[in-house]
C-alpha cells in the first residue's frame, strides 16, 4: 500500500495526471527544483567571494591615502604603476611564481611515487594504513608543524648540530631563512593535496592496459612511462595547480620559515594593509597575485585540452 500511494504521488503534479501535465511544464518544475537547491550555495559564493573580490578591485583603482579604505569614484593606475616600476615589487611577483613553480615541481617528483604505491596497494590493511600516514601530517596546525621544521632546520637546530658534532661541516648550514626554508615549508605542507590528487587517478587507470603493453614486449619502465604517467596526466595536472595556488599565496610559510627576509607578494600585502595602512596599494597587490592565479588556471586548462584531445 505504501509504495502505490508513493507511485501515485510521484505520478501526480498539482492535482493532475502525469499524463496531462506538458514537458515544458515538467522541465519547469524540474529546473526550478535544482535551482532551489542550489540557492544557499550561491549565495554564500556572491556574499563572500564575488563581492570582497569585487570590493577589493574597486580599492585596488584608488589613490593610495594611509588609513582610508572607503571606495572613491575617482580612478587612478598609480598603485599598478608603482608595483611594475620598482623593483622590490616586481621582483617579489618573480619571486612567489619561482617558489611556487619549484614547490609544484618537487611535490610532484616527492608525491608521485607515494601516490602510485597506495594505489597499486591491494591489501586493504596496508592501504589504509599509508592513507593514514598522509592524512596524520594533515591533522596538525601549520604553525605547529612549521615550528617543528624550525626545531628541525635552525642554526642549532637537529641537523646542524648533528652535522658539526660529526665533524661534517665547522659551521651551521643556511637552512631556514632562506629561499631553501620556504620551499621545504612549502613542500611539507602542501605534499599531502598533491598526493591526495594524484591517488585517485592512478587508481581509475585499468591494470589490463599495462599488462597489455607488457605482453607486447614492453619493459616495466617502458609500460610505464607509455601508459600509467599519460593517463595520470589529469590528476598531475590538477594537483600541480593546487599545490601552486597554494603555495603562491602562502604569508605563514615565508614569514617563519623565510624569516621576512624572502619577500614575497603575501608579505608585502600583509606589510602595506596592517603596518602602514596603506589598503589601496596592498588591494592592487592582492589584484596582481589574483590574476597571476588566473593565469596559471588558464594554462592549465590548456595543458589539459592538450592531454585529454582538445576536450575540455
Amino acid at each position: 500500500m505504501a509504495v502505490s500511494a508513493m507511485t501515485t504521488t510521484d505520478k501526480q503534479m498539482d492535482g493532475l495526471p502525469l499524463a496531462q501535465v506538458s514537458p515544458a511544464r515538467k522541465r519547469l518544475s524540474d529546473g526550478f527544483g535544482f535551482w532551489l537547491l542550489l540557492l544557499p550555495a550561491l549565495i554564500f559564493f556572491i556574499a563572500f567571494f564575488v563581492v570582497p573580490t569585487a570590493s577589493l578591485f574597486a580599492l585596488a583603482f584608488n589613490k593610495s591615502v594611509a588609513g582610508v579604505i572607503t571606495l572613491s569614484s575617482a580612478i587612478t593606475f598609480d598603485n599598478f604603476v608603482r608595483i611594475f616600476t620598482r623593483a622590490i615589487y616586481y621582483e617579489a611577483i618573480l619571486r612567489s611564481v619561482g617558489i611556487a613553480a619549484v614547490v609544484a615541481l618537487v611535490c610532484l617528483v616527492l608525491g608521485y611515487p607515494l601516490a602510485y604505491v597506495i594505489a597499486k596497494t591491494v591489501n586493504p590493511g596496508r592501504n589504509t594504513l599509508l592513507m593514514i600516514l598522509v592524512l596524520s601530517s594533515m591533522q596538525l596546525d601549520m604553525v605547529i608543524r612549521l615550528y617543528g621544521l624550525m626545531v628541525l632546520l635552525g642554526d642549532n637546530g637537529l641537523i646542524n648540530g648533528a652535522l658539526i658534532r660529526m665533524g661534517i661541516v665547522s659551521q651551521p648550514l643556511p637552512l631556514m631563512y632562506n629561499i631553501f626554508g620556504v620551499v621545504v615549508g612549502l613542500v611539507q605542507i602542501t605534499l599531502p593535496f598533491m598526493i591526495l590528487s594524484l591517488i585517485g587517478i592512478i587508481k581509475s587507470i585499468h591494470p589490463a592496459l599495462e599488462e597489455a603493453a607488457r605482453s607486447l614486449g614492453a619493459s616495466r619502465t617502458k609500460a610505464f612511462f607509455s601508459i600509467v604517467l599519460p593517463l595520470s596526466m589529469p590528476g598531475i595536472l590538477a594537483g600541480t595547480l593546487l599545490v601552486f595556488a597554494l603555495a603562491i599565496s602562502s604569508y605563514v610559510v615565508p614569514a617563519l620559515m623565510g624569516g621576512w627576509k624572502v619577500m614575497v607578494m603575501p608579505i608585502h600585502i600583509y606589510q602595506q594593509v596592517a603596518e602602514t595602512g596603506r589598503w589601496q596599494f596592498g588591494a592592487a597587490i592582492a589584484v596582481v597575485l589574483f590574476v597571476t592565479s588566473l593565469m596559471a588556471i588558464a594554462v592549465y586548462h590548456r595543458a589539459a585540452m592538450r592531454t585529454t584531445g582538445g576536450r575540455s
